[in-house]
């Protein structure tokens, strides 16, 4: 075939050489290309097995890369041998809420999804083996045996369950920020769900937005508005998707903001004068309490001094969804103070002035669904309820100076209680830690009484583990974001402080502490627009221009340049300056007093500009001389 082929080419040459002769050119176009199909075949072969090679180095450097990460977290070998038993220890703990006591190397069965395949292999090798820790590290996901790196390194299982038995371990309170609000309380705090932004809201009616990944360590709010004009912000919360802000104000319109604090939507104003609160469109008083629906992201709720509870649709701002009617026992109205949806959004609960919790099935608005009576002492404002993670306890915060907790499957009288802890305003929190096992509340003080705490309670027993000194004025909002164990607390000087453990934490305050402050850089632009002439002839040349920052140091040392200018004068004259009359004639004449309206700057024009009135009316000198 080759040989074949080689005929064809010599042929194919003489016929172009007689073709160039006669016509004047080589050949038709190219010349068809031939292919070696074996040979593409080995070539692509090559390539294929080349990059595997290289996927396979690529995913080797990625482990060891993580293996050095792992090690650079401390966490001891003999640690990392007991990976797969920890394993099987964690899927225990998830599976039954209680921790599963001391014993973390039991070889029960794995219960919910199996280990890697490379990792279970490895297992055999790591019992025998304990000094080193061969093959891939655990999958991301994987949270076995995180708290061993979290925790001081325990060697022992059973310190490591001790540490997961002790909630109080991991409140994070080791370090914290302050976020300066204002002077007034801080009435309210919201987080984003992600929990990169914060909004803070308070007595002085601003509501100040804070961006944990923009801040750096000058802790400097990016915006500040008044979104109520005059009255003080009672709630702040953003709806599940983040995207929208509730504001709820003294006024009896509450507001929907967006996340850049531009309005969205505001509720309507009802009908003062209808008497059957059903009938009229929205409040007609003032608001206490609002807040969003853990499920549907466009329902949210308020309470108001009308004496009702109100659900709104985030596109119908004309009425409301729904109304709820809190009645005493006699049946007359109470007015609500706070109000809450449950964790699973189908009951809503009501807090009153009555000292009643009323709570509702969330499309039955007619009847409580449960009803207690004396929950706080009557007259006194319950400041907050609020649901645990697992839906099926209730902790109220009453006026009274109380905190209680109920189970709604038994709502005749609570499970547990303590008294003591000081309450001024209406709208103090509490919250349940991320994991459930602890209820926290702020306490009250007057000034210069001793400090506000923030004091932690287990939830079962109801003794109180443990306690922070927050700073010398009330402590007022609290929350516990479950994404960032972070806690924000709002305080009655106009403080937000977020507490934060570098280790157990994430996100949020830990962005913005490692930003350094960012220097004020002096006007550096160019006084005019200067046109650069390289090649100009000497007298059409312009000066060139020098940068302005050392001019403007010049004028700093000259006293004449720097000298402030007077400010105009504000309020009555002082110095010597009068100030700018008013409409009264008196103003007018004192302010036409001080003006001399005669220029002296020559004098022989100024005495001779009297000759001619001397001359002609002689009264001092002339008519002495003459008797």
């Amino acid at each position: 075939m080759d040989s074949k082929r080689g005929d064809e080419a010599t042929g194919k040459t003489s016929d172009d050489g007689d073709i160039a002769s006669v016509m004047g050119f080589s050949g038709f176009g190219k010349k068809a290309r031939t292919f070696d199909l074996d040979a593409i075949f080995e070539q692509t072969r090559r390539t294929a097995i080349e990059r595997s090679q290289r996927v396979i180095e690529e995913r080797q450097k990625e482990i060891e890369m993580e293996e050095e990460g792992e090690s650079s977290k401390s966490v001891k070998p003999s640690v990392q041998s007991q990976r797969g038993k920890a394993a099987s220890s964690r899927v225990q703990k998830s599976d039954s809420s209680s921790d599963s006591g001391s014993d973390s190397d039991s070889d029960s069965e794995l219960i919910g999804p199996p280990v890697p395949p490379q990792h279970a292999a490895q297992q055999g090798d790591d019992d025998d083996d304990d000094d080193e820790h061969v093959g891939p590290p655990l999958p991301p996901g994987y949270t076995g045996s995180t708290a061993h790196s979290d925790d001081d390194d325990d060697e022992e299982g059973e310190a490591q369950d001790d540490d997961d038995d002790n909630p109080v371990k991991k409140i994070p309170d080791t370090h914290e920020i302050t976020l300066q609000h204002g002077t007034k309380t801080v009435s309210a705090l919201g987080l984003d769900p992600s929990g990169a932004r914060l909004v803070s809201g308070g007595y002085d009616y601003d509501v100040r937005f804070w961006d944990f990944a923009g801040m750096d360590q000058a802790l400097q709010a990016f915006r500040s508005l008044q979104p109520c004009e005059c009255h003080q912000i009672k709630a702040l919360q953003y709806s599940i998707t983040g995207d929208v802000m509730l504001v709820v104000s003294g006024n009896a319109q509450a507001k929907v903001l967006d996340r850049d604090g531009f309005s969205v939507m505001e509720c309507v104003k009802g009908d003062q004068y209808i008497v059957d609160m059903a009938n009229t469109k929205g409040h007609t008083a003032m608001l206490n309490c609002g807040c969003w629906h853990p499920k549907i992201k466009e329902e949210f709720m308020t309470c108001s001094n009308d004496g009702t509870v109100r659900t709104w649709d985030l596109n119908s701002e004309k009425k409301h969804k729904s109304v709820f009617k809190p009645r005493s026992f006699q049946g007359k109205k109470v007015i609500p103070t706070c109000c809450t949806y449950s964790r699973d959004g189908k009951l809503i609960a009501a807090g009153c002035q009555d000292g009643t919790i009323q709570i509702w099935d969330r499309n039955l608005s007619v009847h409580t669904k449960f009803h207690c009576r004396q929950a706080h002492t009557p007259g006194s404002d319950t400041s907050c309820l609020s649901f645990s993670y697992d839906g099926t306890m209730l902790a109220s915060r009453g006026g009274d100076d109380t905190l209680k907790m109920w189970d709604i499957r038994n709502f005749r009288k609570p499970v547990n209680g303590v008294s003591g802890l000081t309450n001024y305003f209406s709208m103090t929190d509490c919250c349940f830690s991320p994991d459930d096992k602890l209820l926290v509340t702020g306490t009250s003080v007057k000034k210069d009484e001793g400090n506000g705490k923030l004091v932690f309670f287990d939830r079962i027993s109801f003794q109180r583990v443990y306690e922070i000194d927050v700073t010398n004025a009330s402590v007022v909002r609290c929350l516990w974001h479950p994404k960032l164990n972070q806690i924000m607390v709002g305080t009655g000087n106009g403080l937000v402080k977020v507490y934060y453990d570098p280790v157990k934490s994430h996100r949020g305050a830990k962005l913005c502490v490692v930003k350094s402050k960012r220097k004020e850089k002096h006007a550096e632009a160019l006084t005019q627009d200067y046109i650069i002439t390289p090649h100009a002839l000497p007298m059409f040349r312009e000066a060139r221009q020098r940068s302005t920052r050392k001019q403007l140091e010049k004028d700093r040392l000259d006293p004449k340049k720097s000298h402030k200018p007077e400010p105009p004068v504000s309020g009555p004259g002082r110095g010597g300056r009068v100030a700018a009359h008013g409409g009264t004639l008196s103003s007018f004449i004192v302010k036409n007093i001080a003006l001399d309206k005669t220029d002296d700057s020559n004098p022989r024009e100024a005495i001779l500009r009297h000759a001619k009135e001397a001359s002609e009316n002689p009264y001092w000198i002339a008519p002495a001389y003459t008797e």
